[in-house]
């Protein structure tokens, strides 16, 4: 697999599609666990997700978050929320 990390902090792959890889990485989460129960997994996942999302659409929008917004299918003001909530510029 050839994943590496743009200058932008986008995590880069022609081989890898993104559900497979939170696939791949719930399934290495579940193996650490050895055997207990997660808690509080769907908000760990979209944490993890939403936070460099984020931080992609923002750079490829120039910080237009206008532009931003509208890519993601959001309002400004959810997308301006969560910029903060991730504490993405």
């Amino acid at each position: 697999m050839k994943l590496h990390e743009s200058a932008q902090g986008c995590a880069v792959s022609d081989e890898v599609r993104i559900g497979e890889a939170v696939h791949t990485a719930l399934e290495d989460y579940f193996s650490l666990l050895s055997g207990h129960d997660p808690d509080g997994l769907y908000g760990l996942v979209i944490a993890e997700v939403e936070r460099p999302l984020f931080k992609c659409v923002m750079y490829h929008c120039d910080g237009n978050q206008t532009k931003a917004a509208r890519m993601l299918g959001i309002n400004r003001g959810t997308l301006r929320k969560k910029l903060k909530q991730y504490q993405v510029n």
